[in-house]
């Protein structure tokens, strides 16, 4: 009998201390007893805590904890100090640098755009001026060759009626051949 004894495994652990505690675990997060207890043992060996050592006070585990903040802290300022800041102060006059560079290239650009908008207008004014003068010669040089059309239009009426005179004189017998072809010679 002995040996049936030994093959058997009890599947049921029953600890009367922490009933009530598991209890209230359970009806806290919804959980049967078996998982709290299944969760428990994963906790404890992920956390590698030893149960039988006695647990530390929560207040020296926070003054551990507080001792990494600020040890943790400190690295930072320190690291600040040492890198962070003069890279801040070197990017800062970099900046202001290139600030002041792009504002005096700025009035350099602008001012090399007004004189040469200044010598674009005098240009253009010159070619303005060129350009009128040229068209009041053509319009008085028209004037003129409609003043010598008018005249010449007039001679020329008068030119087609003294031929006409003449033709007609010569019809009628009045004048002598010889000093009509002198006058249309001359």
């Amino acid at each position: 009998m002995s040996k049936q004894n030994r093959n058997i495994i009890f599947i049921t652990v029953t600890i009367r201390a922490t009933d009530k505690l598991i209890e209230k675990l359970c009806q806290r997060y919804s959980l049967k007893k078996s998982e709290v207890v299944k969760l428990a043992f994963h906790y404890i060996d992920k956390a590698s805590i030893n149960p039988a050592e006695a647990p530390e006070a929560v207040k020296s585990e926070l003054a551990k904890i507080n001792k990494r903040q600020d040890d943790i802290i400190r690295f930072i300022r320190h690291y600040e100090e040492e890198q962070l800041n003069p890279m801040i102060r070197a990017t800062n006059s970099i900046a202001v640098r290139f600030d002041g560079i792009v504002k005096s290239l700025k009035t350099l650009i602008f001012s090399q755009l007004e004189r040469n908008q200044e010598k674009y207008n005098i240009l253009l004014q010159k070619i303005s001026d060129r350009f009128g003068e040229h068209a009041d010669v053509i319009n008085n040089q028209g004037k003129q060759i409609n003043t010598l059309y008018q005249l010449m239009k007039k001679d020329n009426a008068k030119l087609l009626k003294l031929i006409n005179l003449y033709a007609n004189l010569a019809t009628c017998g009045v004048m002598d051949k010889r000093k009509h072809s002198a006058i249309a010679i001359a």
